[in-house]
């Protein structure tokens, strides 16, 4: 129950990646930049994810990590809203969305400035200098849902560009980028994607944003002919000119693979089944569970991501136990527990065997034992 952080580990992954250690690097070596075709990977993995995120092929490519790919893309918008100086995000936003713009807007010496507000008072806090709204698009801990399209609108009245996290959004709820008229997104490869642990991230950015971004980590993976060596820096057409890097073979070739599962499928397919699993499970903790001072994290008039956290003061060792048990979720500081539905394998059987096992543990204090109250590094 924990897909929402490492999504599950694919058959096709397991075999590419077989195949590609064994053959493509293990026979082919340097050839295979050619032969097997990994000099096109980020854009090929991009085309993949677009469809899953409401995206056009060419608006999608695979880069770097997450917090690079935030530091890129706000700094791309804010050059393209030049003469404004906020970037606004959410008060609990994760962690790594806000250090990234402390570190933008330190790097920018006052010429950028972060200002973080209050969920409800987030569009009446954009104004005339606000360059840049980022926002997570599902919430980490509580999973509440911003309506995109609805948000977006309103930023665009202002005259402000809006960057979304998609990390515990893509490939568990139905999104429309294009749609809603977003300009830029970002989000991971191994939660929902289940492209592994530290999986590349992914960039969206609206063709009509193509022709005058310039983004700030100019590497020779984003250069027009990289092969040329030449001193001077000449971005690519399109998409591909948010690169930066080398693309890391292995964890792009797993999650090449491991998109293959969503093949043929209808995200709002998807999305039927994870607001089941979800509603069950809230049901079921309520029916069950109250009594042991349990309560669910409200998403207030929003709607829910894919995950539902449980607040409770003893959260860490009720998780712990949890874990012990068979059943993986994971803690968020400082009390809540966090559950992943992933509709790809998840079941409803899965659902009722989990808040049965939790009460159970209630039922018989199993997590009030000194085993589970240690903290480990990973929570």
């Amino acid at each position: 129950m924990d897909g929402n952080s490492l999504g599950a580990l694919p058959i096709a992954a397991r075999e590419r990646l077989e195949h590609v250690v064994k053959a493509e690097w293990g026979k082919g070596l340097i050839k295979s930049w050619n032969d097997a075709g990994w000099i096109a990977l980020n854009e090929r993995v991009g085309a993949k994810i677009a469809p899953l995120v409401g995206a056009h092929p060419k608006e999608v490519v695979l880069a770097d990590s997450t917090s690079v790919n935030l530091f890129k893309t706000v700094a791309t918008a804010a050059v393209l809203n030049a003469g404004r100086k906020k970037i606004i995000s959410e008060a609990g936003n994760f962690p790594t969305d806000l250090y990234m713009m402390e570190g933008l807007t330190a790097f920018m010496k006052g010429d950028l400035e972060l200002k973080v507000t209050a969920r409800d008072d987030i569009l009446e806090a954009l104004d005339e200098d606000t360059a840049v709204l980022l926002l997570t698009h599902v919430h980490y801990v509580s999973g509440a849902m911003f309506d995109m399209a609805a948000v977006t609108k309103t930023a665009h009245e202002k005259g402000v560009l809006v960057v979304w996290d998609l990390s515990h959004s893509a490939g568990a709820v139905t999104l429309a980028l294009s749609e809603a008229g977003a300009d830029f997104a970002v989000g991971c490869g191994y939660k929902y994607l289940n492209g592994g642990p530290g999986a590349p991230a992914f960039i969206y950015a609206a063709e009509r944003h193509h022709g005058a971004m310039a983004q700030p980590l100019s590497g020779w993976f984003g250069h027009k002919c990289p092969f040329d060596f030449v001193d001077t820096f000449e971005p690519k057409d399109g998409i591909a000119r948010m690169t930066t890097g080398t693309t890391p073979v292995l964890a792009a070739s797993a999650l090449e693979s491991a998109l293959s599962v969503f093949d043929g499928l209808d995200m709002e397919t998807v999305r039927t089944k994870s607001v089941a699993l979800t509603d069950l499970f809230i049901a079921l903790c309520e029916k069950d569970l109250g009594a042991y001072g349990f309560t669910v994290v409200p998403c207030g008039d929003d709607a829910r991501g894919s995950h539902v956290s449980l607040m409770h003061d003893e959260g860490y060792a009720i998780m712990a136990a949890l874990i012990d048990h068979g059943v993986i979720g994971d803690f968020r500081a400082p009390n809540n527990l966090r559950f992943g539905f992933t509709p790809l394998y998840m079941s409803f059987v899965d659902v009722w065997d989990a808040v049965e096992t939790l009460h159970r543990i209630m039922k018989k204090k199993i997590w009030d034992h000194a085993k589970y109250k240690e903290r480990n590094a990973v929570t």
